[in-house]
């Protein structure tokens, strides 16, 4: 079966998952999308066991014919970032842009080196002699919260204004430099030649400064081609360009797709939405882009589900898995509480900020295509034949589901409470005035 008909049949279960959860559940769709899948590749798992169907080894071959790292990093993830950037209001990013930066780039840079260290002592405690570079690039690649998970779960829950401003600029944007960050740290573990402070400093600046240019540069002009015709499907023809040639010309010339991404999505439903559209097209732009951004994270969060039938889970993967979800949520709290001590120097903020900024902060398919980037074949257990990709990629597993499932479920009462919070910080403030 070809990799076209593959996908056509996972849109097609996404969907009917997705149908059923709105008539007899009140899942978030995608949370009910990752659950139903997991569910159906955990039957194929036990049917295959207890010799009641071979499906196993069919369904197997069908996930490693569709390559989910080249699907999501050289393929979607453009339109959801620039569907991600569409929706954010600069105004409210212009009042958080400090706090936005420091958490996408500070605090990602703390948990990256957190986590990488911390995992490091408590592997070599359980006897798992994991490099500290492996451990390293496990933090980069998981530090980062993912765009695609918190926009598509939290910003729908309608936050306060500044939380959501912060979690939503926060993801569009670690995610761009958490990719920066994550290949500078896989070019000095896989590199050939030996890393130099200028060398990784101007990958760094190359891959981040380049990308905010061009998404700047492919904003400009795609703004200009939208105001220069008044054909309403031509204009909305013409966003698709940015995550399509626009996307992957960033990636032949080396800079960052996902920051430019967001940057001309950020112009486009800033700038041109007002002076460029018709008055058809804007009204229709949202619309557009929402059925875009829901079709494309069903089959994602689908995929994130049925890739439990690529693991053959061993001990030692239990155990790492078990060290990893404490210890990324420790990451998180800290870099995020150790911000706010900054922040709070300046400015009032609602009390729930940081319980939901590290709760709210999910992981998804972003970190799982960057583990499966791993080269394998570099044994850290020779005798079991447990590779260093194994390692990584079952710790992301267990972090990716545990935060779409239980966070992304259970983060509902902690927003209501902050609303109460907010209303009566208002009151505070009207009666003092």
């Amino acid at each position: 079966m070809s990799v076209y008909y593959t996908l056509c049949f996972l849109s097609a279960a996404a969907m009917i998952i997705a149908f059923f959860n709105s008539k007899i559940g009140n899942m978030q769709t995608t949370i009910a999308i990752t659950a139903g899948s997991m569910l159906l590749s955990l039957i194929i798992l036990v049917a295959g066991q207890n010799n009641w169907f071979h499906l196993t080894q069919i369904a197997r071959t069908t996930m490693t014919s569709i390559n989910f790292e080249d699907f999501l990093l050289k393929g979607i993830l453009g339109f959801l970032l620039f569907a991600g950037g569409l929706g954010i209001k600069l105004p409210n990013l212009k009042d958080q842009k400090w706090e936005i930066a420091i958490l996408a780039l500070g605090a990602t840079l703390f948990s990256t080196f957190f986590i990488g260290f911390c995992l490091y002592g408590l592997c070599n405690l359980v006897g798992i002699h994991l490099d500290l570079i492996y451990c390293l690039l496990f933090g980069a690649l998981i530090s980062p919260t993912d765009p695609i998970a918190v926009l598509a779960i939290v910003k729908k829950l309608n936050a306060p204004k500044r939380i959501s401003t912060q979690i939503e600029g926060e993801s569009l944007f670690n995610d761009g430099f958490g990719l920066v960050i994550f290949v500078t740290i896989f070019t000095i573990a896989f590199g050939k030649e030996a890393p130099t402070f200028g060398s990784v400093a101007g990958l760094f600046l190359h891959e981040a400064i380049g990308g905010i240019v061009y998404g700047f540069v492919l904003g400009l002009i795609f703004h200009y081609l939208i105001s220069a015709t008044n054909d309403h499907s031509m204009e909305l023809l013409l966003t698709i360009g940015i995550p399509t040639a626009g996307f992957v010309f960033a990636d032949v010339i080396h800079v960052s797709g996902p920051l430019a991404m967001v940057v001309s999505g950020i112009m486009i439903g800033n700038w041109t939405r007002f002076i460029g559209f018709s008055k058809e097209s804007e009204e229709h732009l949202d619309h557009f882009w929402e059925l875009v951004d829901e079709f494309l994270n069903g089959v994602l969060f689908l995929l994130i589900g049925m890739s439990m039938l690529l693991f053959k889970f061993h001990v030692e993967d239990w155990i790492v898995m078990a060290i990893a979800v404490p210890l990324v949520l420790s990451g998180r709290y800290l870099s995020v509480l150790v911000s706010y001590v900054g922040f709070k120097r300046f400015r009032n903020y609602n009390p729930w900020s940081v319980r939901i900024l590290t709760w709210g902060g999910l992981r998804g398919g972003l970190a799982l295509a960057m583990a499966l980037s791993i080269p394998s074949g570099i044994l850290v257990i020779p005798e079991k034949l447990i590779d260093v990709k194994e390692l990584v990629l079952v710790m992301t597993y267990a972090v990716v589901v545990f935060s779409i499932l239980i966070q992304g479920s259970t983060i509902t009462p902690m927003i209501d409470k902050a609303k109460i919070a907010e209303k009566d910080m208002h009151y505070k403030i009207d009666a003092e005035q």
